[in-house]
């Protein structure tokens, strides 16, 4: 089986050496890789997350779709034991995921530069309905093979 909705993830499928930044760790360059794998040969896209400060917990996430909706969801899980459901969107070469929620909402946006082997994302916050502040900004360079 192969969902055809998430036909457009594909060109996550690959190893990723990660670098990235957070505005409470000033100074702080952080190190660690993700993946992006087919689940079941297709029906879901699966990453992986690792960051070798251990301020910053291993996590994994599940993309789905809703046919019905057309509509993209992220579920993710880390070793802290956090638990979010994310809805997404895939625009071109452009993936966002938020949640909405009064205590703590997040987005991130990841762009895909036009050569297909570096990634930019930009995450951004919100506590108990503040502004908007910067939250994690990575960077993914595809592995050599």
């Amino acid at each position: 089986m192969v969902n055809p909705a998430l036909e457009p993830f594909g060109a996550f499928i690959d190893q990723w050496q990660t670098t990235g930044s957070h505005l409470y760790f000033p100074g702080v360059i952080l190190h660690g890789q993700t993946s992006f794998d087919w689940l079941e040969g297709g029906v879901f896209l699966i990453m992986r997350s690792m960051m070798k400060d251990p301020r910053f917990p291993d996590g994994v996430a599940i993309f789905g779709s809703d046919d019905m909706a057309k509509t993209f969801f992220l579920l993710y899980f880390d070793e802290r034991g956090v638990s979010r459901k994310y809805d997404v969107t895939m625009t071109g070469h452009q993936l966002m995921w938020w949640r909405d929620d009064p205590s703590f909402s997040q987005r991130l946006t990841l762009t895909i530069e036009d050569d297909g082997d570096k990634m930019v994302g930009q995450g951004e916050m919100s506590r108990d309905g503040a502004a908007w502040e910067q939250d994690i900004a990575l960077m993914y360079e595809r592995r050599p093979a």
